[in-house]
C-alpha cells in the first residue's frame, strides 16, 4: 500500500500572481510617500518664504524710515523685494494736512522648487513721516 501525502505546494502561477499583487501594492505606497515628502518639502519652503516676507514687513520704517523705493537682494536661494510706496487714500492726508501719511509696503519673496518658480507676497499699511 502506498500513501500519497496530503501536502501540497503553491504552484508556480500563484507565486506569480502574488509577486505581481506586491509589486503594484508597494510601487503605489511608494509613490504616495514620495508624493507626501514632496508636499512636506514645498510646505517648508512656503514656511520660510512666508517667514522672510514677514521679517521684512516688520523691520519697514524700523532700521530705515519710509521713503517710496524698492529693495532687492537674496537669502539662500530666496529672493526678495521690498516695495514701498504711498498709499492712495484719495487725498485724505492732503486734506487733514497731516504730518504723516499711510505706506503700502509690499514684500515679495521668490524661489525655484522641483524647476517652477514659486512666489510669495505679502502687503501691509504702515504710517509714516510725510516726504
Amino acid at each position: 500500500m502506498t500513501m500519497q501525502s496530503k501536502c501540497r505546494g503553491m504552484t508556480l502561477i500563484e507565486v506569480l500572481v502574488a509577486f505581481v499583487v506586491l509589486s503594484v501594492t508597494m510601487a503605489a505606497i511608494l509613490q504616495i510617500f514620495s508624493g507626501g515628502m514632496r508636499n512636506a518639502r514645498l510646505a517648508d519652503s512656503y514656511s520660510r518664504a512666508v517667514f522672510l516676507a514677514e521679517s521684512k514687513l516688520a523691520a519697514a520704517g524700523i532700521e530705515r524710515p519710509l521713503v517710496p523705493g524698492e529693495e532687492v537682494g537674496q537669502i539662500t536661494d530666496m529672493q526678495w523685494r521690498l516695495r514701498v510706496q504711498p498709499f492712495d487714500d484719495g487725498g485724505a492726508a492732503d486734506r487733514q494736512l497731516m504730518p504723516s501719511r499711510l505706506y503700502l509696503i509690499q514684500a515679495q519673496i521668490g524661489w525655484n522648487e522641483d524647476g517652477r518658480p514659486r512666489q510669495v507676497v505679502l502687503e501691509s499699511l504702515r504710517l509714516g513721516l510725510r516726504q
